[in-house]
């Protein structure tokens, strides 16, 4: 870019820019053109460009990535029961019966509300684990949300293939042939894949959990990923139940037969891994595989957690995610502090906030293009209006003071060089229409489980 030709959009005069790949900048600046980052600098040194946001009173951060969530369960994410779940087989068992309703519709409210709140906690990137498919079209529908509102997605289409006809735990209703599974993977990839720098859709394959999946799905969805240059994401030693079931079922432990079906690799992330041994630890780190970590969901669920300063230090990267149901919200920001409150002792400010941007992206597969501010990264931005107890602060202080007692929202959400959130409004104009919409769908849930329970 020419010296002369002003940038697309300028974010100045921030408080400071914390771009985690570099130094950070007080009173800082940041110049976007084409939906890329294309300069950072200090105080004196604003460039001309044809818009110019002020972020005085901000703190300015990359976009924060989401690795791991189910945004179907939206749908059923405030429903009473009435009854107290033992476990998670038993959680699953009440709920595969409601999820068999999922169709077209629901998967689209669903995305679209979800990712609209997601927008609302400064998430500019987010996977979601679709891994239960009823009926057909439905990652089509969440990539038609997504495009709506507007935030980067990779939906790793999810599969099961074992019900309760082979023993195992999903109703015969939602599960497929593994044929049919590849089948539409393969077709997925083919219609919405980008592999392009700055690439707004992706996908990954994603077979469920051992108690749906067999090992010769896992091993050819593996096979299928290399050949088509994808991603893989499953669940992975999440509770004690899928422990136990591997024991009894396979003779093995969830990670031992994670590398036997061909996964440990660097292709690969993971949800949860909790439930790991330190020679489990020491072997993810070996192969590369990134952790997607749900603090809410599993302090809620499991009262335990990723073992995330061990894991580090074994040089696995850990990026931080939502998940759904049973999670306290579905935004992220709750997860950041749920984080904090777990890990807070072991990890500094700065680690927990990459674990949300740069260890995230690694997860993604987009070391370099996400979570992180610097020449040539996607432009992917959050601006934060910063505690009135922060602002004048050492530049020091003021990342602590955000992730501790930080805004509840950000001011301005940007994907891609555009404003996805601006002054707390969400751009998408339908949002209200839309949750309408959601809140229905969801009372229709409701009123079956409520018939379901009499």
């Amino acid at each position: 870019m020419s010296d002369s030709q002003p940038y697309d959009l300028l974010i100045a005069n921030a408080d400071l820019v914390v771009p985690m790949a570099g130094e950070d900048r007080k009173g800082g600046w940041v110049a976007i053109s084409g939906g890329f980052v294309r300069a950072l600098g200090g105080p004196g040194s604003e460039p001309p460009a044809l818009v110019r946001v002020d972020a005085s009173g901000c703190l300015v951060t990359p976009g924060l990535v989401n690795t791991h969530h189910h945004m179907y369960q939206s749908l059923n994410r405030n429903l009473v029961t009435g009854r107290t779940f033992h476990g998670l087989v038993d959680w699953l068992n009440f709920y595969y019966p409601i999820w068999e309703r999922i169709d077209e519709e629901a998967a689209y409210l669903s995305t679209w509300v979800s990712l609209a709140l997601l927008a609302l906690d400064g998430c500019t990137t987010t996977s979601d684990h679709l891994n239960i498919h009823p009926r057909r079209r439905l990652l089509d529908a969440e990539i038609a949300a997504a495009r709506e509102v507007g935030v980067r997605f990779h939906p790793t289409r999810g599969a099961m293939n074992l019900s309760k006809k082979d023993g195992r735990l999903p109703p015969d209703t939602v599960v497929e042939s593994q044929d049919d599974i590849l089948a539409d993977s393969e077709r997925l990839v083919k219609t919405y894949h980008d592999p392009r720098p700055g690439a707004m859709v992706r996908i990954a394959l994603a077979p469920c959990n051992p108690f749906a999946v067999s090992h010769e799905l896992m091993r050819r969805a593996a096979e299928l990923a290399e050949k088509l240059d994808v991603r893989l994401h499953t669940h992975l030693a999440e509770s004690l139940d899928e422990e136990k079931f591997c024991l009894e079922a396979y003779g093995c432990r969830p990670l031992e037969r994670f590398e036997d079906v061909g996964w440990g690799s660097k292709r690969a992330w993971v949800a949860h891994s909790i439930f790991i041994s330190d020679e489990e630890v020491a072997a993810l780190g070996r192969w590369g595989t990134g952790i997607a970590h749900c603090p809410s969901c599993n302090m809620r669920g499991t009262g335990r957690v990723t073992p995330v300063a061990k894991l580090r230090a074994a040089g696995v990267q850990v990026g931080l995610s939502t998940d759904s149901m049973p999670s306290l919200r579905s935004e992220l920001l709750s997860s950041r502090r749920a984080n904090l409150a777990v890990h807070g002792t072991l990890l500094g400010a700065r680690e927990l906030l990459e674990s949300a941007t740069r260890g995230s992206a690694y997860c993604l597969g987009r070391t370099g293009e996400l979570g992180e501010l610097s020449p040539g990264a996607a432009a992917d931005v959050a601006i934060w209006p910063l505690p009135a107890a922060a602002i004048g602060r050492p530049p020091d202080d003021l990342l602590e003071a955000w992730v501790r007692s930080g805004p509840p929202a950000p001011r301005d959400t940007i994907v891609n060089g555009a404003f996805v959130v601006r002054q707390g409004v969400l751009a998408a104009p339908q949002f209200e229409e839309i949750q309408r919409r959601h809140q229905q769908v969801a009372a229709e849930w409701q009123g079956f489980a409520d018939r379901r329970q009499k």
